[in-house]
């Protein structure tokens, strides 16, 4: 009976493991769509009356002309004359919108966006954080470098990598791992530590 018990307990928890990652991101996409539907339906209900399509197929559509518009924006601001107007509507809207240059930074940190994002350039390191006679290391990304050769070090907390604490570090606390890049590290963030050990193993040479 014991063993029937257990049979039935593992393939229960087995099925829920396998089926709740499909099921969260199925209403997390869902979630999304909705979401993004309702933002785009001042454009999308002129269409709509137009044409008598579905409103689904019409919110793909627009969703597709946004996507559209955004890959020709990204392209004209690789131009001499894109750069400049894009350096005037920042200046402008900065004026306008005091909290604008924020959100600005902030995406492009997030979206790769800036050439210095850490997401981008930083470098993985294993931090003595509380200095060279404490044996406990911590997961890190180095942001900066400073002329004292100190590091500035950008700690992500597990699971959400986007949020952490920054630090400055003399060099000797710092081992950087030039073998492993950011999303590899940050993967084993957003799993709480899981698979540290065999990321950390391929690394073939430690900097200082």
């Amino acid at each position: 009976m014991d063993k029937l018990s257990n049979f039935i307990k593992k393939s229960i928890i087995g099925g829920l493991l396998v089926a709740s990652p499909v099921v969260i991101l199925f209403f997390a996409f869902r979630w999304a769509f909705y979401s993004v539907a309702e933002l785009i339906q001042p454009l999308a209900n002129p269409i709509a009356e137009r044409t008598s399509a579905p409103d689904f197929a019409v919110d793909i559509l627009v969703i597709l002309l946004i996507l559209i518009g955004c890959f020709i924006i990204g392209n004209i601001v690789t131009t001499g004359a894109g750069k400049w107007l894009h350096a005037r509507f920042d200046s402008s809207l900065a004026k306008l919108a005091p909290g604008y240059n924020l959100v600005r930074d902030i995406v492009h940190q997030f979206f790769g966006g800036s050439t210095e994002s850490p997401f981008q350039k930083g470098q993985v390191a294993r931090i003595k954080l509380f200095g060279l006679d404490v044996d406990t290391e911590v997961t890190g990304i180095v942001t900066s470098r400073h002329n004292n050769d100190w590091y500035t070090v950008f700690i992500p907390t597990g699971p959400n990598p986007t949020s952490g604490m920054i630090y400055h570090v003399p060099p000797e606390q710092v081992n950087i791992l030039p073998d492993i890049k950011v999303d590899e590290a940050l993967r084993t963030i957003i799993a709480c530590g899981a698979g540290s050990g065999e990321l950390f193993s391929k690394n073939t040479h430690l900097t200082q």
